[in-house]
């Protein structure tokens, strides 16, 4: 079975209701700048770290300059709309979240409002109202989605004018019933974790879904499981 990922609604819309709150300039938003790849990481970890129920296999965020510069290039094309999965692959398909807004705003905030999916989320269920999303919610905090990099442009004729883009490494949401396994934090990782976070990932991807499966039945001495089981025959105490 290959994998698919699961194709949601991965798209928030904002109008500004921050009254008397100053939005920072379109320029200031460039992640080209240091403290904002910062931010985006940051935010990024601090959400993860604090999931409920606790995971003990969510993945450190990194930022990922590959995933960037292609996150950059889509949002600079002003479609609205996500762009296909062949032109987001950087060694394997990444996921992909889009935001936009009337007025510039904190990445910091775009990030929160994909997060607060998790109000319609219920672990080990999906989303609890099956007509409102929670695919943004399930990419932020996928395990094993370890590298992240974003982009933003102006897109002046649209209604929605600043287009938020971030991809992510290797791609979230195989389903959206369990981003991560519940447990005691870091009870995957118990040698290498930081802020209920595992510093361990596995720098290989599977190919399909059952690779646990043809491991045992024919092993990975198998040509045809090792091509194409890389992480399951290769990553022994990381996670992926």
């Amino acid at each position: 079975m290959t994998l698919q990922p699961v194709l949601l609604c991965l798209i928030t819309l904002l109008f500004s209701s921050s009254v008397g709150s100053q939005s920072p300039t379109f320029e200031s938003l460039s992640t080209k700048n240091e403290a904002i790849q910062e931010e985006i990481v940051n935010k990024h970890n601090d959400l993860r770290s604090n999931v409920s129920p606790p995971a003990k296999n969510m993945l450190k965020m990194k930022w990922s300059p590959e995933a960037q510069e292609s996150a950059q290039s889509w949002a600079n094309k002003c479609t609205l709309e996500h762009s296909l999965v062949k032109n987001r692959t950087i060694g394997s398909p990444c996921g992909e979240n889009l935001f936009m807004s009337t007025v510039p705003m904190h990445w910091s905030k775009a990030i929160q409002a994909w997060h607060d999916e998790v109000s319609n989320f219920e672990y080990g269920k999906g989303p609890i109202d099956p007509n409102q999303p929670v695919g943004h919610y399930t990419q932020v905090v996928w395990h094993s989605s370890f590298k992240v990099g974003c982009g933003v442009a102006y897109c002046p004729d649209a209604t929605y004018p600043y287009f938020f883009v971030c991809q992510y490494c290797p791609s979230g949401n195989y389903g959206t019933k369990y981003p991560y396994e519940k447990g005691a934090s870091c009870d995957k990782c118990p040698h290498s974790c930081t802020n209920n976070l595992c510093n361990n990932p596995c720098l290989y991807t599977n190919k399909f879904g059952n690779c646990e499966e043809m491991k045992n039945k024919v092993s990975c001495r198998n040509k045809y499981v090792k091509s194409n089981c890389k992480a399951t025959c290769l990553c022994v105490n990381e996670i992926y």
